[in-house]
């Protein structure tokens, strides 16, 4: 069974409203079959989106053909981009004027945009960047991985900043978090990343095509012109350190709001778990699949997946690892998110991990014969 856990505060109103991509006429399916790119881009649409700027990079192109198409349909704002370097731009302009706004990019592409970033979080423009990660370093490979988690989590570009960082494991489930990353963005004021990798890009999967629109309002803080009213600024220059501190404290207000309202997570058979699993994405799938051969084997074995790898959901995974022998972090990377449970476990319970790189992904039955080795090594230590 999967317990889905979130700390939220109320969220605007959600009105439903399931276009067909492409504005084919008649009745809707009851599912479609759609690669993961395409979905999170007509997801985007349906929520609202005003603008989408970006730059073709694999895995994530179908996105930015997705929007090509669907933008201009519904009379909104797509451009492709001559850089990376230029999308982020651009969507730091278009925010700043009261767009919604998505970028998209993958691996290499998100490096390039870590100075804007910073930009747009020091001046505090909401923004949605869904990155499609790829292996790397470097230019790395075309295939699946999850080498960016520290990069986006531990604040991206320079400076004293966080965005909250979604992690989808499913299509469906990056259906709902593209509208939830836009409800972040616009109620804190902030970057918001989506976290995907190359897989959940690219496969396709069923999906119930009831796509939701979001309720947009005007912000009293947008630049749109000055008539009638006093000049308003947006800048993350302040020359002054006094002023620049105060800034920068008036922001640290805000991530801890974010924190403490909203930590997201999935529990699956944790309650009598021995060894508990940790995975985000398309690494989370391989580890539920580890979790019911194991048990089948008679280990006790659960998973706990973090759903926002920032706020990261410490505390509950503290909780639900007390029980346990050994806790191990699967990824699709030589271990990041490793380091955010060894914080939130503090050496109550051993941790162990278990990954693969350069876009190979964890087997089950690799994962199964890690588990087996925590436990041998957490039981030698426990001695």
């Amino acid at each position: 069974m999967t317990v889905v856990h979130q700390r939220a505060a109320a969220r605007p109103q959600i009105v439903a409203s399931p276009p067909r991509a492409g504005g084919a006429a008649g009745p809707l399916p009851d599912r479609v079959l759609m690669k993961g790119n395409e979905a999170i881009a007509e997801a985007a649409v349906a929520a609202g989106c005003d603008a989408y700027f970006g730059y073709p990079i694999t895995p994530q192109a179908e996105l930015l053909e997705w929007m090509a198409r669907r933008m201009p349909e519904e009379g909104r704002v797509f451009v492709q981009a001559e850089s990376e370097l230029a999308a982020i731009n651009m969507a730091l302009g278009a925010s700043a004027a009261g767009a919604r706004v998505l970028v998209s990019s993958s691996s290499p592409g998100i490096s390039l945009m870590a100075e804007a970033m910073s930009y747009m979080a020091g001046s505090r423009l909401p923004v949605v960047l869904v990155n499609v990660m790829r292996g790397g370093p470097g230019l790395g490979s075309i295939g699946a991985a999850q080498g960016d988690y520290l990069q986006a989590t531990k604040g991206h570009g320079h400076g004293d900043y966080k965005v909250p960082v979604l992690a989808p494991s499913s299509i469906a489930e990056a259906i709902d978090l593209v509208r939830d990353a836009f409800i972040l963005a616009e109620r804190y004021r902030t970057p918001v990343i989506l976290l995907a990798d190359g897989i959940l890009g690219q496969a396709m999967e069923p999906v119930a095509p009831a796509f939701r629109r979001l309720d947009k309002s005007t912000p009293d803080w947008i630049l749109d012109g000055a008539a009638g009213r006093a000049p308003r600024v947006l800048k993350s220059l302040h020359l002054q350190p006094e002023a620049l501190e105060e800034h920068d404290l008036a922001l640290q207000a805000v991530y801890e709001q974010i924190a403490a309202n909203e930590q997201r997570w999935a529990a699956e058979q944790l309650d009598d778990a021995e060894v508990v699993l940790v995975a985000y994405g398309t690494a989370a799938r391989v580890a539920r699949t580890a979790v019911e051969r194991a048990r089948a084997d008679g280990i006790r074995a659960g998973l706990f997946r973090p759903i926002t790898l920032w706020p990261f959901p410490a505390h509950p995974l503290r909780d639900a690892a007390k029980g346990a022998r050994a806790v191990l972090a699967v990824e699709m990377s030589a271990g990041q998110m490793v380091e955010d449970v060894r914080l939130a476990i503090e050496g109550a319970v051993p941790v162990f991990h278990h990954g693969r790189m350069g876009g190979m992904v964890p087997s089950p039955d690799g994962v199964v014969a890690a588990m087996r080795r925590a436990l041998a090594a957490g039981e030698e230590a426990g001695r």
